[in-house]
C-alpha cells in the first residue's frame, strides 16, 4: 500500500481493478439468481459506470444500476433491497409505492390506455423520481428514504389547485421536473430495446465470415431504423387554467430539457412558440423568459384559432410520423367550437396520436360537456386527467407504446 500522498503503483491499480471486477461479477450473478435479465452488454455498461466514478456515491450508483438492470416492474420493486444488501450490507424498508386510480377512472371519455397498467407505471415512475431526489442530495438511512417517498406520494395525489403552502408548491414543481427526467430515461431505454435488431442479416453475415471459411462466427443483425418519439406540447395558459399552469410549466421544462425531440407552445387568445425559452437549463430563468413571451395569458381561450395558427405555421416543421401531440386544456372555448373541430381533424391527419389532458377530469361529477371539448373528442386518441403528479406519471405506459 502506498504512503499518503504517493500515487498508487501499477500493481496496486491492477489489484483494485481485479477487486472491483470480482465484486461486480458477483453482483451480476446475484441479479441473475433473482431472475433479472442480465447479459454481457449490461455487464459492460455497469463496468463503464464504475469506471466513470459512479461508485464513489452509493445513491448515485444505485440509481444508475437500477435504470440499467431493471427491465420489468418486478425488477424495479426488488432492486433496492438487493443493491443495499449486496453493496452496503444492510436491509432497507420497502419503498412506499403510489397506488389507486385517479378520480373518475371509469369515465367513458377516457380511452386508449388500460387503467391498471397506467397505475403501475405511475407508481413506479413517481417512486423512481423520489429515489433520484434522495440520491442527488445525500445518502440517507432506509427510514429517511421511505419518509421521502411517502411525502412524495402525498403530494403526487394532491390536486394542484389544493396546494397552497409555498413549500409544497415548490416541491410539487420539483417533483414534476424530476418526473419528466425519469420518464424520458425509461422511455429512451424501452425505445432502444424495441429498436435493437434481432433479425439475422444473412447476406452480411456470410460476407463478414468469408475469412473463416463461411462459418458464421460473427453474426450481423438487422436494425430497424425508426424515427425517435417526438412530443409536441400545447399548454392552455388561460385564466381558467391558472391553478395548474405552474406545475405544468415545470413538467414541460423537464421534458424539453431531456427530450431532444420535443417542442412546446402556449396558447390563450393566441399561440406562442416557447421551446427556446423552456430549454434554458435554469428553470427560473426559463419561466422569466416565458413570461415575456406569454403576453395576454390569464385571459380567455381561443383554442380553435390557436390550433389553426399551429397547423398553418408550425405543424409541417415539428410533426413527423412518430409525433405525439399533447394538448393540456380544460376545453373551455370562447371562440368558434366548429373551427376547433376542423383544426383537430386536420391535426389528427398529421400526427400519430393526440393526447388531451384535462385537469377537470379529476373533479367529482365532471363530464366533458363544454362545446370545445365535445368538438375535440372525436379526434382525440386519449383523454386523461392531469390534475395531479400521479396522473402525469400514468402517461408513461401509453407513450412507451408509440
Amino acid at each position: 500500500m502506498s504512503c499518503c500522498g504517493t500515487p498508487p503503483t501499477l500493481d496496486e491499480m491492477d489489484e483494485v481493478s481485479r477487486l472491483v471486477s470480482g465484486k461486480l461479477a458477483a453482483f451480476l450473478r446475484t441479479l441473475r439468481d433473482a431472475s433479472f435479465a442480465v447479459g454481457s452488454r449490461e455487464g459492460q455498461d455497469a463496468a463503464a459506470l464504475l469506471a466513470e466514478g459512479y461508485g464513489e456515491k452509493p445513491g448515485l450508483l444505485r440509481s444508475a444500476f437500477k435504470h440499467l438492470f431493471s427491465a420489468r416492474k418486478a425488477d424495479w420493486e426488488k432492486f433496492d433491497g438487493i443493491f443495499d444488501a449486496f453493496w452496503l450490507g444492510r436491509r432497507v424498508r420497502a419503498r412506499v409505492a403510489t397506488s389507486g386510480a385517479p378520480a373518475n377512472a371509469n369515465n367513458p371519455a377516457t380511452k386508449g390506455i388500460a387503467q391498471d397498467k397506467a397505475q403501475q407505471g405511475a407508481g413506479s415512475t413517481l417512486d423512481q423520481a423520489a429515489t433520484d431526489d434522495d440520491a442527488g442530495q445525500h445518502e440517507r438511512s432506509g427510514e429517511g428514504r421511505a419518509e421521502g417517498a411517502s411525502r412524495a406520494e402525498t403530494i403526487a395525489e394532491t390536486d394542484f389547485r389544493k396546494l397552497s403552502d409555498p413549500a409544497e408548491i415548490a416541491e410539487a414543481h420539483a417533483v414534476a421536473a424530476r418526473l419528466a427526467r425519469v420518464m424520458r430515461t425509461r422511455l429512451t431505454r424501452r425505445d432502444l430495446a424495441r429498436r435493437r435488431g434481432y433479425r439475422l442479416d444473412l447476406r452480411r453475415t456470410i460476407h463478414r465470415n468469408i475469412s473463416h471459411g463461411g462459418v458464421p462466427i460473427s453474426l450481423v443483425m438487422r436494425r430497424r431504423k425508426e424515427k425517435p418519439l417526438r412530443l409536441v406540447i400545447l399548454l392552455d395558459a388561460s385564466g381558467s387554467m391558472s391553478m395548474y399552469t405552474g406545475a405544468f410549466l415545470r413538467f414541460i421544462h423537464g421534458v424539453l430539457d431531456e427530450f431532444r425531440e420535443a417542442e412546446a407552445f402556449l396558447f390563450h387568445t393566441r399561440l406562442a412558440h416557447v421551446s427556446d425559452a423552456m430549454k434554458e437549463r435554469d428553470a427560473q430563468r426559463a419561466l422569466d423568459r416565458l413570461s415575456m413571451l406569454a403576453q395576454g395569458a390569464g385571459g380567455g381561450t381561443r383554442i380553435g384559432e390557436s390550433l389553426a395558427a399551429f397547423n398553418r405555421w408550425h405543424a409541417a416543421r415539428v410533426i413527423h410520423s412518430r409525433t405525439c401531440v399533447m394538448i393540456v386544456s380544460d376545453g373551455y372555448e370562447t371562440g368558434d367550437a366548429a373551427l376547433l373541430g376542423r383544426e383537430m381533424k386536420a391535426l389528427a391527419r398529421r400526427c400519430r396520436r393526440i393526447v388531451w389532458l384535462n385537469p377537470m377530469m379529476g373533479w367529482d361529477g365532471y363530464a366533458p360537456e363544454a362545446a370545445g371539448m365535445k368538438a375535440a373528442l372525436p379526434h382525440v386518441d386519449m383523454l386523461a386527467p392531469a390534475h395531479t403528479l400521479k396522473s402525469l406519471a400514468a402517461l408513461e405506459p401509453y407513450l412507451a407504446k408509440l
